[in-house]
């Protein structure tokens, strides 16, 4: 046999070789864990958040003076659109307001309702919202603070509307007060891919009851959040055209009026 035919003999059965063995395969990465589904309870999701802040502020107002708050919340949550939910809070502008002693040194809330997602990214939410305000109000010169509203919403992707209008006598200590409104439109406008969301709101609060028109006011607010490793960093000033009037405490400080405040949230 020459040396070409040898040669010829060899790249043939190299050829049949490589044909017959299988080609390597490339490694699967394997497929990330699915998150755990949250407990659930009669048939509800129970999940939860924990919030740091630099300060608690509710419709432009600070409730804390400033001062540092710790915030809790429980939400259950039907996938038939039914949700109930227990939140709390320090407060601190019962006492700050300078009208006496009382034990109240913490807001409680429960508030539940029903979502309907009527179409692609629509939503329709009705509930109603319960303030309390554990303490002896008996002999302070103010109302009990303690407050119900009922609510109306409307959202769409990241907008969103809400009417609230308080059923009680007492709309947070003033009283005969109830048919008072807050009116909210807010944004949640997400930056891309980037995970950064602009918050944006806009809020008008009008007390009714006769004598009471001076406690009207705006507010504004204007934020960015970012969610990193689980918690939830938000950042934002807010404002509130409120007088000094009426909404000066027992500080000397108006509890609207321009702010700014950190939170940090982590959900459960």
């Amino acid at each position: 046999m020459g040396l070409r035919s040898i040669l010829s003999f060899v790249a043939a059965l190299c050829g049949s070789l490589q044909a017959q063995t299988p080609p390597v395969a490339a490694p699967v990465a394997a497929p990330a864990p699915a998150a755990p589904a949250p407990p659930s309870l009669l048939g509800f999701a129970v999940t939860g958040t924990a919030t740091l802040g630099s300060q608690y502020i509710f419709r432009g107002l600070t409730q804390t003076d400033g001062r540092p708050t710790v915030q809790a919340e429980i939400d259950l949550a039907h996938a038939d659109g039914w949700y109930l939910s227990l939140a709390s809070s320090n407060i601190s502008w019962l006492t700050d307001a300078g009208v006496g002693t009382m034990s109240a040194g913490v807001e409680v809330d429960v508030f539940g309702g029903y979502k309907w997602g009527f179409a692609k990214d629509w939503t329709l939410d009705i509930g109603a919202y319960r303030y309390l305000y554990p303490g002896d109000y008996s002999k302070v010169a103010i109302t009990s603070p303690n407050t119900t509203e009922g609510y109306l919403g409307l959202s769409y992707s990241w907008a969103s509307i809400k009417y609230s209008r308080v059923l009680s006598a007492g709309n947070f200590g003033v009283a005969k007060a109830d048919g008072s409104s807050y009116i909210d439109l807010s944004l949640a406008i997400p930056l891309g891919e980037s995970g950064w969301t602009v918050q944006a709101h806009g809020g008008k609060t009008t007390y009714a009851g006769k004598g009471n028109s001076p406690l009207d006011y705006t507010d504004y607010k204007l934020g960015l959040a970012k969610e990193i490793k689980g918690y939830t960093f938000a950042l934002a000033g807010t404002n509130a055209d409120t007088k000094d009037a009426v909404y000066t405490n027992a500080l000397g400080n108006n509890i609207g009026k321009g702010r700014v405040t950190l939170t940090i949230t982590k959900a459960f």
